[in-house]
């Protein structure tokens, strides 16, 4: 993600998300709450949770996601 820029704001019905930070500082917003993810640290994205992931950094973020469920095309 490069700095200064985020995901849409979205939920999923049918799968659920794990990301992990890979480089740099995430902004994350998980059911209209903001936290911080640093290098390393990962957080679970359950079914139905509206969610975003951004860069407020200079630097670009690199991240995993890792998807769970029964359908994908969502």
């Amino acid at each position: 993600v490069k700095p200064g820029c985020r995901v849409s704001y979205q939920s999923h019905e049918r799968r659920s998300e794990h990301w992990v930070v890979v480089r740099g500082t995430a902004t994350i917003v998980l059911d209209d709450k903001t936290y911080t993810l640093e290098e390393g640290m990962s957080t679970d994205v359950p079914t139905g949770t509206k969610h975003r992931i951004g860069n407020t950094t200079t630097s670009d973020l690199v991240f995993i996601e890792v998807q769970r469920g029964d359908y994908f095309g969502e």
